[in-house]
């Protein structure tokens, strides 16, 4: 699903990304570490074709993203660290608006059915403003589950859901990566979600500096290894 080759991001004489290759295959997760800085959001933002690279070719599901963007877009679902949701409108408008926006079937019984996966059934005439961080965060994932997308980008996915709301996402995961769905979530809390991964990959100063297979990895390895090769690097 991903093909990312030598991938380069610079922000004036900042190099944020840095000859970078990462492939994921479908129904693949992987998890990517990293303190703050490393480069995490802006390869999330590129792999969904909202930032392009300064350098280096992308192919999302055989497309290329670079050369075609609106071609691949349709099989990419991201939520990143904010909610993304719109405050004044209630949670079923702001499902409504965006099936909209996306062009998928905005029936009122496919919108409930959404907002009933996600627990927020009850408020679906409440605005959002009304909602706490772990409500927004669910109604944001809503949007997955609505798109069931090819590829599924996730930045901090576990900010501000409560047990109940992280046991309902890893059980999305999940489900998604059975269908196929390839995953890759960016966090920098070693603690959360690497259970769910297929993968473990550090990115350390805008390089991808492991990549491994999860189940070759116990919690202590990947904390090992991630102060290794982190040691240095601005958080």
């Amino acid at each position: 699903m991903i093909a990312a080759t030598r991938l380069r991001k610079r922000f004036g004489a900042a190099v944020v990304l840095d000859d970078l290759s990462l492939s994921v295959g479908s129904g693949e997760c992987v998890a990517l570490l990293g303190p703050n800085g490393a480069g995490k959001t802006t390869l999330l933002r590129i792999l969904a074709t909202l930032s392009r690279p300064s350098s280096g070719s992308l192919a999302i599901g055989g497309i290329d993203a670079l050369a075609r963007p609106e071609a691949a877009r349709p099989l990419i679902g991201m939520v990143g660290h904010g909610s993304g949701v719109y405050e004044d409108l209630t949670a079923i408008e702001n499902l409504r608006f965006w099936t909209a926006l996306s062009g998928q079937d905005a029936s009122p019984i496919r919108l409930r059915g959404a907002l009933q996966e996600v627990g927020l059934e009850a408020v679906a005439a409440e605005r959002a403003r009304t909602f706490s961080a772990g409500m927004k965060r669910r109604l944001a994932l809503a949007r997955v589950v609505l798109a069931r997308p090819r590829l599924l980008l996730l930045d901090e996915p576990m900010t501000g859901l409560d047990r109940q709301g992280r046991k309902w996402l890893e059980a999305l995961v999940l489900g998604l990566r059975t269908g196929g769905t390839a995953v890759v979530f960016a966090t920098h809390n070693l603690g959360s979600g690497l259970d769910l991964a297929s993968r473990v990959a550090i990115l350390s100063e805008g390089r991808l500096a492991m990549d491994r297979p999860a189940q070759e990895l116990s919690g202590e390895d990947v904390r090992a290894m991630y102060d290794s090769v982190t040691e240095g690097a601005g958080a």
